[in-house]
């Protein structure tokens, strides 16, 4: 197990970024149409093609996942993506033509610092495009401060891309990446401890634990923006279990749980936090109710795991005023 999603055959991962922006995208690239679900638990959200993905919907299966930075003008990136898919005969049967299926969540990092002023056109059909084309060149592990973590930031650190993976005692494995930009704090008050310390596996965000006792302000509020800039964890888990529409919606509900035990607080007004749920089909359930009930647990832990990581793995951008990296601070 490497603790991301090389984990799960078949599953591919690129990044396209703008460092003067301080923006990109991140695209998951499936070898074969993976059966797919979502769920938005946040107050503000952002997506293209989500409705699709719920269960009395008719298309099963999606192409590609794309989560992308820019908010709004960020939808774009999915364009991009469905195009470099076309191009590789890739998307849905309609008569002689085909469609990729490429849903999309974005995160809004437009007041990071970077240079926003793109012109007539915003570039994330550009960064679409180009991030699944990495994806299929050469699978990325990288996380932090890329693709569409770049900008990302949290109430009190840089935010990032983190993932981490999970195996079942029945063998189903299950994966989490995650794009960290949340309105809330993965870090209890102002001390190094992961709210998601208790699921750590290893040292995979720094083996800091949890503090021998709560902070007398730890509990306190700690948003950024005074609740009005909005803000969002956004990202995917994914699973070789052989799932069908409906339970792969369950493992995304399931997998909310994570996002909540590793941010304070979460699903706010003006955060947008969306899960996708896939599966690559690998593997029969053996027990449908008892192999689904713990893989939604793990997916749960990866996802809390994941953020932590992004948050671990960040680097401060270049820009005066720029939030602090984990490492700088604590590290």
């Amino acid at each position: 197990m490497n603790n991301d999603l090389t984990d799960l055959a078949g599953v591919r991962v690129g990044h396209a970024q703008d460092q003067r922006l301080a923006s990109g995208v991140t695209a998951i690239v499936f070898d074969r149409p993976a059966v797919a679900s979502v769920s938005v638990l946040g107050g503000a959200p952002g997506g293209r093609d989500t409705a699709l993905l719920e269960t009395d919907m008719t298309v099963e299966t999606v192409d590609a996942l794309i989560l992308s930075g820019g908010s709004a003008f960020g939808l774009d990136a999915a364009g991009g993506a469905q195009a470099a898919l076309l191009a590789m005969g890739r998307g849905f049967p309609v008569g002689d033509m085909r469609v990729p299926i490429v849903p999309e969540a974005i995160i809004f990092d437009l007041l990071n610092g970077g240079d926003k002023n793109w012109g007539a056109k915003p570039p994330y059909w550009e960064m679409g495009r180009a991030a699944v084309e990495a994806a299929m060149r050469d699978s990325s592990v990288a996380l932090g401060s890329v693709g569409a973590g770049l900008g990302a930031t949290t109430a009190n650190l840089k935010g990032g891309i983190g993932m981490a993976s999970g195996q079942s005692r029945a063998g189903h494995r299950v994966a989490a990446l995650m794009v960290v930009n949340a309105i809330g704090s993965a870090t209890i008050g102002d001390t190094p401890y992961f709210w998601a310390a208790p699921y750590e596996k290893g040292r995979e965000f720094g083996a800091r634990g949890a503090p021998a006792s709560m902070p007398h302000d730890g509990l306190a509020l700690r948003i950024k923006g005074h609740a009005t800039e909005p803000a969002t964890t956004i990202g995917a888990v994914i699973t070789d279990a052989r799932l069908t529409k409906s339970q792969a919606k369950r493992l995304a509900i399931m997998a909310q749980d994570g996002l909540a035990r590793a941010i304070r607080p979460a699903h706010a007004p003006m955060d947008g936090d969306t899960i996708f749920a896939a599966s690559t089909g690998e593997k029969p359930l053996d027990e449908p109710m008892m192999n689904l009930t713990e893989l939604g647990m793990l997916a749960g832990d990866c996802v809390a795991r994941a953020i932590a990581r992004g948050i671990h793995e960040a680097t401060a951008l270049p820009f005066p005023g720029a939030l602090p990296d984990w490492r700088s601070r604590f590290g």
